[in-house]
This record gives C-alpha cells, sequence and structure tokens, in this order.
C-alpha cells in the first residue's frame, strides 16, 4: 500500500499484481475507487461507497478514467457513470 495524494488529500493507493493482470484501487476512509475486478453487487450488500474504471494500469489511468458502474451508497453521494475516477474519488471522500 502506497500514499498518494489527490488535491491536498491523501488516499491509500494498493496494486495487487495478479497472474494476468493487477488489482487497482484508491481508498478513501468512506469508500474506493478500483478496477473492474471489484463486484459492485457486493458493496451494494455491504453498503460501501464504490466507483469502478476499465482498462486502467495504474493510479494515474484510474483517476483519468470514466466511472463504468457505482454502488448504491456512491451514487447517494453524487457519483455518476462517465464522470471521471477523480471527481468520482473526491466525492466518495467526501461522504465521509
Amino acid at each position: 500500500m502506497a500514499n498518494y495524494t489527490i488535491d491536498g488529500i491523501d488516499f491509500d493507493y494498493v496494486m495487487i499484481p495478479t497472474a494476468k493482470t493487477k488489482v487497482l484501487m484508491i481508498k478513501s476512509p468512506s469508500g474506493f475507487l478500483g478496477c473492474g475486478y471489484f463486484d459492485v453487487q457486493v458493496a451494494n450488500r455491504v453498503g460501501d461507497a464504490v466507483a469502478i474504471v476499465t482498462g486502467v494500469q495504474d493510479a494515474e489511468q484510474m483517476l483519468a478514467a470514466k466511472i463504468v458502474r457505482a454502488s448504491d451508497r456512491a451514487q447517494e453521494l453524487g457519483v455518476r457513470e462517465g464522470m471521471s475516477g477523480k471527481e468520482a474519488l473526491l466525492l466518495i471522500h467526501r461522504g465521509s
């Protein structure tokens, strides 16, 4: 896990290599921005705020990519499909 600063706010950045790809997450105390490896259905069951981007290889790409899915809690915080990962992550963070 590494520290990652966005607009003066510290987040936890996690990159876990697998045999075929990487699992990526930028975590806030109130939720996270994740890669397509994550299942929004599970986030909905437990009430987590999660926004998903796909086709990314690192944190910079995650922040620039468009949201393709968002959990119910993330949507309550204002996250919408098509917004940037950065916009979504900052909305999730403000929800804490």
